[in-house]
Formats: C-alpha cells, sequence, structure tokens
C-alpha cells in the first residue's frame, strides 16, 4: 500500500505501483470503441502510461493535453491514458479537446488499478486511481516508474521523457 495525499489530506491506494526494472503486468483495458485491447496490442513499441483519476478534472485534463503535444511524436511510442472514466466520456473529452496522439483507455471493467497499484481505497475519491506515470519498453520492461505525490499536482513530464529519449 502506498500513501498520497489528496489537498494535503492522505489518501491510500491498495499497492505499490509497479518498479523500474520489473516487467509490466498484463492489462485489458477498454478504448473507444468499447474493445478490450491488451498490452499485447502495443508489442515492440514502448508506451507512456498517464494514468489519472479522471479525465473530468482540470489537472488530468492538462497532462493528457501536454502528453499529445510533447510525447505524442516520439518513434515507437504510444501514449496511453488511462482513468475510470467511461469510453464515451474519454471519446467526447478526446474529440473536444483534439487529443489526436494519445489512446484513451478506461479501465472501468478491468483490473487493472488493482494489478498497478493505483486503486485509491479511502477519501472522497475512493475507486478511482492514482496519478503516476509509467513507461513501458517495447520488451514490457517498465524504464520509469512515478506515482505522484499530492494527485492535485501534474506528473514530471521532463523525467518521463528523459528515459524516451536516452
Amino acid at each position: 500500500m502506498a500513501t498520497i495525499t489528496f489537498q494535503g489530506k492522505p489518501i491510500n491506494t491498495v499497492g505499490e505501483l509497479p518498479a523500474v526494472g520489473v516487467k509490466a503486468p498484463a492489462f485489458k483495458l477498454t478504448n473507444r470503441k468499447m474493445q478490450d485491447v491488451g498490452l499485447e496490442a502495443y508489442a515492440g513499441k514502448r508506451k507512456v502510461l498517464n494514468i489519472v483519476p479522471s479525465l473530468d478534472t482540470p489537472t488530468c485534463a492538462t497532462s493528457t493535453r501536454k502528453f499529445n503535444e510533447k510525447a505524442a511524436h516520439i518513434h515507437d511510442t504510444v501514449v496511453l491514458v488511462i482513468s475510470a472514466d467511461l469510453p464515451f466520456a474519454q471519446a467526447r473529452f478526446c474529440e473536444i479537446e483534439g487529443i489526436k496522439h494519445v489512446e484513451a483507455l478506461s479501465s472501468f471493467r478491468s483490473s487493472f488499478a488493482h494489478d498497478y497499484g493505483v486503486h485509491l481505497l479511502d477519501s472522497i475519491l475512493a475507486g478511482l486511481t492514482a496519478r503516476a506515470v509509467l513507461v513501458i519498453d517495447e520488451n514490457d520492461q517498465v524504464i520509469y516508474s512515478h506515482l505522484v505525490q499530492e494527485i492535485t499536482e501534474e506528473p514530471d513530464y521532463a523525467a518521463a521523457l528523459a528515459v524516451l529519449n536516452a
């Protein structure tokens, strides 16, 4: 269990985010077309997992826009924004915001949040995901792992992108 904060108050996750050097857990998430998508769909590519509580919040929306702009054009890399939002809401958000280089995936009918240790256990955010960024290489090894300590703050884009440009 990890402890982070929401507006300075402690909240807990169900487990720990996968650490650098481990193989990324398999997952099944749902895309905007209501199709299940697994880690294997991105075989041979590097993956940025921008995990957020909900695209319907300012910080989550900002991080999605920034990754859409900053990481989307890096060779052999796919950027995934993962939230508990329903695929319909994710599709609407991406259309309104002009998000073309980030794939939105929903954890609403999967064990992703538990498997990746980001399921929030308490506070008014219970049931959503913590804010985190993982970078997974083309062999599905975690090469960057960061659980944002204050959920209202943005992730460290520069640190995440640095491992892609190394």
